[in-house]
């Protein structure tokens, strides 16, 4: 069977494996973890221990292991196994090279630095972003609460653009919430962002739910001379799509 460890810091997940492990251990574990996640748009940083209890896998168990092992990836920010099994740290080494984050092996004498290790990770960006280079549309996603230094590096990539081009053909925001700022600063560096901007904005797009997907076109009359449409933050090829289709001539 699978348990979850409820004594974790603040921020880590963790499950144990202890006897046999079914499919059906998996699909009432860790499926509804994946979920959480999924629908508050945050990674995990997971602790997966198999203990002295451990016996080994069902062949339902093995399957599902892979099947939510290939399901959850991009959502996988760092992954601490701990156990004293050969086969599981080899298996480990293997599952490293399909990991978009880090993976790292312990002994369950460990497990307090697996912990240690996976709070030390680098803390994601609050706003990452991409320029459409064909389009001239920037697209951001917005996971965690909003920092200063998220929009300094926004602006670098804004201005060099606009420089050369004269305008911004779109911005699309996507985010499945709004998280706040991490402190005054990133509230101070986001208004001078906006106020910098708003009239070298061609279209602007929300690809978003809940209460910013409401807030959206109130957000987007600071961007005055710019069209807003809202999207469902699934319709992020639509919003991209939006933002860069220009007017015919």
């Amino acid at each position: 069977m699978l348990e979850r460890l409820v004594s974790l810091p603040v921020g880590i997940d963790g499950v144990k494996a202890v006897g046999k492990v079914s499919q059906q251990d998996y699909q009432q574990v860790f499926d509804p973890l994946i979920d959480d996640a999924r629908r508050a748009n945050r990674r995990l940083r997971l602790l997966y221990q198999f203990g002295p209890e451990f016996e080994g896998f069902t062949a339902g168990g093995v399957w599902e292991d892979a099947s939510v092992g290939l399901r959850s990836l991009r959502l996988i920010e760092g992954l601490a196994i701990v156990s004293d099994v050969s086969w599981i740290r080899d298996s480990s080494r293997l599952l490293a090279f399909f990991m978009p984050g880090p993976v790292r092996h312990f002994g369950n004498p460990q497990f307090a630095d697996a912990v240690t290790w996976l709070q030390s990770l680098p803390e994601p960006a609050g706003v990452s972003h991409r320029l459409l280079a064909d389009s001239g549309v920037i697209v951001l996603e917005v996971k965690q609460a909003l920092r200063a230094r998220d929009f300094d590096e926004l602006a670098i990539t804004a201005d060099t653009w606009i420089e050369a081009h004269g305008h911004l053909q779109g911005l699309v925001i996507h985010a499945r919430r709004f998280p706040g700022w991490e402190n005054l600063g990133g509230l101070i560096r986001h208004i001078r962002f906006v106020r910098d901007h708003h009239r070298k904005i061609k279209r602007a797009a929300f690809a978003a739910d809940g209460e910013l997907a409401a807030l959206g076109p109130r957000i987007g009359e600071h961007f005055v001379q710019a069209e807003v449409k809202t999207f469902p933050f699934d319709a992020l090829d639509s919003a991209i799509a939006w933002a860069a289709e220009r007017p015919a001539m």
